[in-house]
């Protein structure tokens, strides 16, 4: 469970990067690669990121595999996970703040 809110956080770094600003290729390849890690990927699946995080590099514009591979992992955890990850409350604890007011206390 806790693997799953860190593979969340890594998603988001790495979304964040590549939407930003500063498009930083040694930040996109770190999220990458330790988001392989925590998935505990075969070598041969590091070692074909790796591949097209150099092809990228070359190219200079993002491989196709790596935000293909990024998505997938993002597809592939738990809502509630990613919720975590991304700080969004569960809608039934903030409703709770809502039955609370009145108009009368307006």
């Amino acid at each position: 469970m806790g693997g799953e809110i860190y593979q969340a956080q890594v998603i988001r770094n790495f979304f964040d990067c590549i939407t930003g600003t500063d498009r930083n290729l040694t930040r996109i390849y770190m999220c990458v690669m330790s988001l392989a890690k925590l998935r505990m990927e075969s070598p041969e699946k590091m070692a074909a990121l790796v591949d097209q995080l150099r092809k990228s590099k070359v190219q200079k514009e993002l491989s196709v595999d790596i935000l293909d591979y990024m998505c997938d992992a993002a597809n592939q955890l738990e809502l509630s996970q990613v919720q975590t990850a991304f700080g969004v409350k569960d809608i039934r604890a903030v409703a709770q703040d809502f039955t609370g007011i009145s108009m009368d206390s307006l």
